[in-house]
């Protein structure tokens, strides 16, 4: 029985470390965000229409790793 539970704290650990390249990616969206801004200031609206995009989509993949993690915890 203590398996299935230490198998489930391995799991949901392992899940997590998706969050570390969401991490990443979000700093990679606001980083290209800023240089292109530096560059060319004058479609910043557009830009960070665009940056705010790629962050939510980056985001949702957080979002389904956090929930995979809880499925593997709490589900069974």
């Amino acid at each position: 029985m203590s398996f299935i539970i230490e198998a489930k704290m391995i799991g949901a650990g392992l899940g997590t470390i998706a969050l570390a390249g969401v991490g990443i990616g979000i700093g990679l969206v606001f980083s290209s965000l800023l240089n292109a801004m530096a560059r060319n200031p004058v479609i910043s609206t557009q830009l960070f229409n665009y940056a705010i995009l790629g962050f939510a989509l980056t985001e949702a993949v957080a979002l389904f790793a956090l929930m995979i993690v809880f499925l593997i915890l709490f589900a069974f």
